[in-house]
Formats: structure tokens, sequence, C-alpha cells
């Protein structure tokens, strides 16, 4: 799609099967950031491999944006419903950058609370860094799953980190809608030689800020 800056797609996958080596209750994961994560919830298993890969982004290929996107959380559809996705991240501009370019494309997102010091001690454990669930179901869970993945590249980061919970959206009744492809082109595309992609994205023709009339940065964003 004529992206000059250097883009990442990073697959977060892994087979949920019955085996020797499967997740238990009250088995403790020393997770690629190094925290350790004691299991208190076997049905979360997907923030586990995600909170690996935002990890990776971070550590080996140094990214300052990291988008991640998955099917979280069956409370993203009690949250923003059935045709919006859930975003949840550490930047208000590209909070609104988010919301604007699912507004652009038709692929609609609407904002998480984004409160760590008061929703990740949701996660406390006795011994570990923490749990992989919350203790209270009641208490914003598909923002609580979203921070348990930012918490493996530390809530004091620096860069842009955004969360885009996906679960509702992605199918209507028995069928996928395929949704996230266009939002992805939308919320990206002023970093892109592609002229339709500039125009529909928030971002501006630069792609580095969010704010249209900034100067672009002298340093070059890697995407993730």
């Amino acid at each position: 799609q004529g992206f000059k800056d250097n883009l990442h797609a990073v697959f977060c996958l892994a087979e949920n099967a019955v085996g020797p080596r499967a997740t238990r209750p009250d088995d403790i994961h020393v997770l690629y950031s190094g925290k350790t994560v004691e299991i208190n919830n076997t049905d979360a298993e997907g923030r586990l491999i995600l909170a690996d890969g935002v990890a990776y982004a971070c550590k080996d290929l140094g990214a300052d944006i990291i988008l991640d996107m998955a099917t979280l959380t069956g409370a993203q559809g009690i949250a923003t419903g059935k045709y919006h996705a859930a975003v949840l991240t550490n930047n208000e501009e590209w909070e609104k950058a988010c919301v604007k370019a699912g507004r652009n494309c038709g692929d609609l997102v609407h904002p998480l609370v984004y409160c760590p010091e008061l929703h990740f001690s949701e996660f406390t454990s006795a011994v570990a860094d923490m749990k992989n669930s919350v203790a209270d179901r009641d208490n914003t869970p598909s923002s609580c799953a979203g921070l348990f993945i930012a918490s493996h590249i530390g809530f004091d980061w620096p860069g842009v980190w955004v969360h885009i919970d996906i679960a509702a959206p992605v199918h209507a009744g028995e069928r996928a809608t395929g949704y996230g492809v266009a939002l992805l082109l939308s919320l990206f595309g002023g970093a892109s030689e592609d002229p339709l992609l500039n125009l529909v994205s928030p971002l501006g023709c630069n792609g580095d800020s969010p704010t249209e009339d900034m100067e672009r940065d002298s340093k070059r964003r890697r995407l993730i």
C-alpha cells in the first residue's frame, strides 16, 4: 500500500488444545517481558500471547508505535456494542484518531476507560507480578484485559500503545465481517504514498501526528 515507514505485523497465535503442557489454574508463567503471571483463569489465554507479542515488538523490533488488535473479551460487546470495537490507549490524541479513522472507513470504534492507577489492581497476586484475570468481573473487564497487555511494555513506556478489542464486530451471525482491515489502513494511511489512504487518514499526510498541522518529526516512526 505504499508505506514508507518500517511496518511490521506480529501474529500472536496459539492452538487451544488439551495436552500435558496445557495451562492450568495456579500455574505461574514467566512471560517474554520477564514478568510472572499467576493463572487464575484458563479462558483468559489470548492475553498471554498478546503480552508476549507487544513485548517482542518493544524489545526486539524497537517500535515506538504498537497497536494490538484481537477478539479478546466477550465483555467488549457489552461495553461498546456489536458494531463498535473498543479502543484503549495511553495517548488521548491517538484515541481521537482511532475514532475518526473508524468513522472515515466504516470500521467503527469507541473508547474504553484508560485508568491503570485504578484498574490494574484487579490483577493483584500474592505469588506473582500479576494474575491473568480480574478479581471483579463487574469492574470494566475489557479495559482491564487491555491493561494486562500494556503492563508487559510498562505503563511508563514513552511510545504510543493502542489496544483494539474487536470481539463483537468481527462477525454478523455466522459470517465474518472482515472488520479491522479498513480501520488499520485508514488509521495509518497518512504514512502511505497512496493518495486515497492519505485522504481518509486522521493522522494527516505525514502520518507522524494526529494533529494535521504539526510538522513532520525528524524521527521516522516504526509502526506495528
